[in-house]
């Protein structure tokens, strides 16, 4: 070999090297989560819930205090003894991240913001004062738990939900936010953005995940087919892979999860609106989970996630659990089961 075919040979060796650097990263080991989102309950466990969770093979729940936030109000409203429910105040929180540390089982809290007939991506203000209020109490709400995170030695901690016209008009506020949660939690952390904006939200390389609530319009097809909607997922997957690729952070599914009804894997939020009239359909609630984790086992960007969602002791439902996103009890059940050995 000449000394000048050498020259160009080591040229080309490194440069692929950068180039593959470049379009796959190495992502770091950080663990992949077969989680649960565990349904805060109305009154303290009647017995451990954990071995549930350990018998489907879960090795990871994401608890989550919900805080409540009216339209036109800047204010957030949590532990208030006279309406929360026990699982979703501090004494529920603390109690269930103790029986799951217990078990062996990792936690991430995820303080969530709910908004009575609107969303929280559509929350929004008409002037910096409104917004300022809002962004002060939220900042209270999620220091408070930053400290007990921090106190209980919780594994993760999502800083926020969908919170689509917030991170895009303020963002100032989450960069803040971040900063001010660091100082307190030394874990990793994650945000929870929607399907549709992932790859709009701006400080994902100050966070250790890309947090998706993956409610992907897939089919639909009242029973879709498993290979048809591992097809479906195709042309989500490059918008997933480019993020991954550009900030250079591995993807968590920090929701996913579909309806037991008709049609499931289709427009999963407007289906809600008219659950209690669907047609229970157990089989396309299996077919489109079994879809999901033959996509995504394999992926080295993707680290798992926290379905959406898992009732302890059945305790925590509104009324049509027989439709709902958990698995309990349906066929959906051995699939979550099944899959989770795997992680």
């Amino acid at each position: 070999m000449s000394h000048k075919f050498f020259h160009y040979f080591l040229l080309f060796f490194i440069f692929s090297g950068l180039l593959c650097q470049t379009t796959q990263p190495i992502y770091p080991d950080l663990g992949r989560y077969a989680g649960l989102s565990f349904v805060a309950p109305p009154d303290p466990f009647p017995t451990n819930p954990m071995d549930a969770v350990l018998a489907v093979n879960a090795n990871s729940i994401s608890v989550i205090p919900y805080a409540f936030t009216r339209l036109g109000n800047p204010e957030v409203r949590y532990n208030k003894s006279q309406w929360q429910w026990w699982g979703e105040k501090p004494e529920g929180i603390i109690e269930t991240i103790r029986l799951a540390h217990q078990k062996g089982i990792q936690v991430m809290l995820k303080p969530q913001i709910y908004i009575p007939g609107s969303w929280t991506g559509d929350l929004n203000f008409s002037n910096d004062q409104d917004w300022s209020a809002w962004e002060t109490s939220y900042t209270q709400y999620i220091l408070d738990f930053a400290h007990l995170a921090d106190s209980m030695k919780v594994e993760l901690f999502c800083i926020g939900t969908e919170f689509k016209l917030s991170v895009q008009k303020r963002p100032e506020f989450w960069f803040r936010l971040i900063e001010k949660i660091k100082a307190i939690y030394p874990g990793k952390i994650t945000y929870a953005a929607n399907w549709d904006d992932f790859n709009q939200v701006p400080f994902w390389d100050k966070l250790d995940f890309i947090g998706v609530d993956a409610y992907f319009p897939l089919s639909e097809a009242i029973t879709p087919k498993v290979n048809d909607l591992i097809s479906h997922w195709q042309s989500h997957l490059d918008k997933i892979e480019k993020v991954t690729i550009e900030t250079k952070r591995p993807i968590l599914f920090t929701e996913y999860g579909y309806l037991s009804v008709d049609q499931c894997a289709h427009r999963t939020w407007e289906l809600e609106k008219i659950v209690k009239t669907l047609k229970i359909n157990e089989k396309a609630q299996a077919n489109a989970l079994e879809a999901l984790y033959q996509v995504f086992h394999l992926k080295p960007y993707w680290k798992g996630g926290f379905l959406w969602k898992w009732f302890p002791h059945g305790e925590g439902g509104e009324g049509y659990d027989e439709r709902d996103y958990t698995p309990q009890n349906k066929l959906a059940h051995k699939v979550v089961r099944n899959w989770h050995e795997k992680f």
